[in-house]
């Protein structure tokens, strides 16, 4: 049984399209809870854009790559516009569907998580440092989008739905998948584990325990 492999600019291709679709997706997610929060359309652009790239920053600043990545390639930068343009035009029809924001998000968080955790392999990191990376790569975004809004980051009290440990998991699945299949497989099946994992946890089959102290 032969392993499936991609041409290097195959290769090169799809990774770039996971990445770019991570950052449209935080960009909406973003933009949208600034829609919510009736910024107005500069405010919309910013938190978009701040949620698209801030994780993506925070994973080149960990593996060594700087300037960032979408400082390198206007490209992304472009996207998250795109993202936050697409979120202020459409916002009151999206905002219809209760889970739309939530969408945006998780796919969002997973992509980057897994790209995160690449981009640590590459860097040499070991499990930990991968896991770690990865998690902070994919909810580095939503924080800091959070607490412009004025919002509880989601990852601090979500316990019945699984965000960080999801990004982890993700992470730690691209470094266990790594050195059996290519680097735009390994990504995919982290993402996909993510994914899987929200919605488990929002299914109500998967969630952190908590310890409650006397009188708490």
């Amino acid at each position: 049984m032969h392993e499936l492999t991609l041409p290097p600019v195959t290769l090169e291709v799809g990774l770039r399209w996971l990445d770019l679709v991570g950052i449209l997706a935080f960009s909406m997610s973003g933009a949208l809870l600034a829609v919510r929060k009736r910024f107005d359309l500069f405010g919309v652009l910013v938190l978009g854009c701040v949620t698209a790239v801030g994780g993506g920053a925070i994973r080149d600043t960990l593996t060594g790559q700087t300037p960032p990545l979408f400082l390198r390639d206007e490209t992304y930068l472009w996207v998250a516009l795109l993202g936050a343009v697409l979120a202020f035009a459409f916002g009151e029809r999206l905002a219809r569907f209760e889970r739309t924001l939530s969408v945006f998000d998780s796919l969002g968080l997973a992509l980057f998580a897994a790209s995160g955790a690449l981009g640590a392999l590459n860097f040499g990191l070991g499990p930990l440092g991968v896991a770690f990376a990865g998690m902070l790569s994919g909810v580095g975004g939503g924080i800091i989008r959070d607490l412009i809004a004025n919002e509880v980051p989601e990852v601090m009290y979500r316990r019945d739905q699984l965000y960080a440990t999801a990004a982890a998991a993700g992470a730690a699945a691209v470094y266990l998948l790594h050195p059996h299949v290519t680097p735009f497989q390994s990504q995919l099946g982290g993402a996909l584990l993510v994914l899987l994992l929200r919605w488990l946890s929002r299914q109500g089959w998967v969630r952190l325990p908590v310890r409650r102290l006397p009188g708490g």
